[in-house]
């Protein structure tokens, strides 16, 4: 505890009321954030002198100062207390790194209704199917969905242009709404089934086709019975492939492990009888924390997070219990309108679905110890091999990507003794260089990248960069400037790509001689390196290719001062197309409505370079 905080003193001022208390550490950062029902007997208990908790020990030993905000109810202080550990991410607190929205399957409302993948507030008006537990079960569901029911998932720009029906009408995925190939009659009834199956009712979709199947058998109307029994078929061959629980109504069923500092808490995710998908979350968890403590922590957090638009189901099944479980189902029913059942005890199928959970997040809390294990001893081989005396404890690589000198990007991606830190990867957009110039980018990502270092910046231990001596050495003299006067300054490694760009052949160039060396294609040294290069090129490349893509969607007339979107529209309309644009002279571009001679030589000028 720091010597400028009075515990005793401090203590004299608390009240009894409930609340949330934040703990600041010298540097006046948020250490820990709690809530207690009674402030004054909870912040006692820290300063006791018999005190067995290590973490606790630790805690205390770093308190500066602590903040106290009292509330109206024990519930409002748990709604307090996750928005406290979200807003600070606080060092003590086992912290869930979940801020993203789910995915949901939107049909929308138009005339001829779309089919489409949606993620983020609910403002686009229609029907909200999920949530799912991530993008690709959306993604699979919409391309079962295409074979079964014919409705449009195309953009709506694309459907108010078609003139002809798209290849997906050909291959029959597609009724072609946008051409009328079907009537509005005929489409609005595939629309109805198909919000039936999201809502689960497959057996009211099959009965209502095969209905549909016999009449039009009835009318000699064989070709659409035809269809109707196809579409039957691939809905019974769906429904198969699906898991269904034999329950009803919508569950989280949660299974919880912690072992060695790793917890994993594995969902699946049921909806209207069905088993939408899985996934498995990894919070942060301080040292000498107990399960309990943990599964309290991320229950809280995954619960009442207010940004993700999480819908929670009626019934939430937990593999183990936890402290504060009937306050957590209130909170949820203040915050969310919402009566929620926590339940620990469960029998039949419910208790099956439990032991599922339990099962996955055993074992994924035991693949990530084995991978820790292998990472950690492939630092200890590449610690030998480079012979260097301390511990390697983060290592950065960079490497730049580009297409004929197009839309260059540099990464730098992040490794610890865990493995890949992707919280601290960063990609740096090259600008202002001569295009293909690999060097110069490399130039300007490392001086963007260590410009902070003097502030206070993270530094790594090992720095590779991924290319020949041309590319360290340009590395080495900007290191050398931005570290002139500090101790600690990164080691760099060239990797150099072997003959035929083939693994296990890479030259490793290292120290103030620049010695070339080469390590064994089966060393784990080698391993961890080609593995860091590998994510930093793909890394690199993904960011190239996304930003590459978004250039090429974008028209050169929009980045021209003045010319919006009415001035483009009239230009393009006028002149028949970009090209044409690019190719007038200043006397044809004065011809284009709302188009000034001084506007037409600024276009001419920006389009002509």
């Amino acid at each position: 505890m720091s010597e400028t905080f009075n515990s005793s003193e401090f203590l004299k001022t608390v009240t009894s009321s409930p609340g949330v208390y934040r703990m600041y550490d010298v540097d006046n950062i948020v250490i820990y954030v709690g809530k207690a029902k009674d402030l004054k007997k909870r912040l006692s208990s820290y300063f006791r002198k018999n005190l067995t908790n290590v973490k606790t020990q630790a805690l205390v030993a770093r308190i500066a100062n602590i903040d106290v905000t009292i509330t109206h109810s024990e519930t409002d202080a748990l709604i307090l207390e996750n928005d406290y550990i979200k807003q600070y991410m606080p060092k003590y607190n086992v912290l869930l790194r979940d801020d993203k929205s789910y995915p949901y399957i939107l049909l929308s409302n138009h005339k001829h209704p779309r089919l489409s993948y949606h993620r983020g507030p609910k403002r686009a008006k229609g029907q909200y199917f999920g949530p799912y537990p991530n993008g690709g079960a959306v993604r699979e569901s919409l391309h079962l969905l295409q074979k079964i029911f014919p409705i449009r998932q195309c953009d709506d720009l694309y459907y108010k242009a078609r003139s002809r029906p798209c290849l997906q009408y050909q291959i029959g995925r597609c009724s072609a709404p946008c051409v009328d190939k079907v009537s509005l009659k005929d489409y609005q009834e595939q629309v109805a089934l198909a919000s039936l199956f999201l809502k689960g009712k497959d057996q009211q979709v099959t009965k209502a086709l095969v209905e549909k199947m016999e009449q039009a058998a009835v009318e000699l109307n064989y070709e659409q019975a035809a269809r109707y029994r196809d579409q039957i078929t691939a809905l019974r061959r769906v429904a198969e492939q699906q898991e269904v629980s034999h329950s009803s109504g919508d569950m989280d069923v949660i299974g919880a492990h912690f072992a060695s500092g790793v917890a994993c808490f594995h969902l699946l995710f049921i909806r209207e009888g069905k088993i939408f998908g899985s996934r498995s979350y990894y919070p942060k968890v301080p040292v000498d924390t107990e399960l309990s403590e943990v599964l309290r922590a991320f229950m809280f957090q995954f619960y009442l997070n207010s940004d993700s638009q999480r819908v929670t189901p009626k019934e939430i099944l937990v593999s183990d219990t936890f402290e504060e479980q009937a306050e957590l189902a209130s909170a949820i029913n203040t915050a969310q309108q919402r009566k929620v059942e926590i339940k620990s005890q469960v029998r039949g199928e419910r208790a099956q679905f439990l032991r599922l959970a339990l099962t996955n997040a055993t074992n994924a809390v035991n693949t990530r110890l084995a991978h820790r294990n292998t990472v950690e001893q492939r630092f200890l081989l590449l610690e030998e091999a480079i012979e260097v005396s301390y511990k390697i404890q983060r290592m950065e690589c960079f490497d730049i990507s580009h297409t004929m000198g197009e839309s260059t990007v540099a990464s730098c991606v992040v490794f610890n003794r865990e493995g890949p830190n992707k919280a601290d990867y960063r990609r740096y957009n090259i600008e202002g260089i001569t295009p293909g110039d690999d060097y110069a980018a490399m130039k300007q990502a490392i001086s963007r990248r260590f410009d902070k270092v003097a502030k206070g910046g993270k530094t790594p231990d090992i720095l590779f960069i991924d290319g020949g001596i041309g590319q360290l050495r340009i590395a080495q003299q900007i290191v050398d400037e931005k570290f002139v006067t500090l101790d600690h300054a990164p080691t760099l490694i060239g990797v150099a790509k072997g003959e035929g760009r083939k693994p296990g052949l890479e030259t490793l160039i290292y120290g103030e001689n620049e010695e070339s060396f080469t390590l064994p294609a089966d060393s784990g040294a080698l391993h961890l390196i080609q593995q860091i290069r590998d994510e930093s090129h793909r890394f690199a490349i993904t960011g190239h290719r996304n930003k590459r893509q978004k250039t090429r969607n974008t028209s050169s007339l929009e980045s021209i001062e003045g010319v919006g979107p009415k001035r483009r529209k009239a230009l393009l309309q006028h002149l028949g197309g970009l090209q044409e644009v690019k190719s007038a002279s200043v006397t044809e571009l004065v011809k284009v409505p709302g188009i000034s001679l001084e506007m037409a030589q600024t276009i001419h000028d920006a389009l002509r370079g």
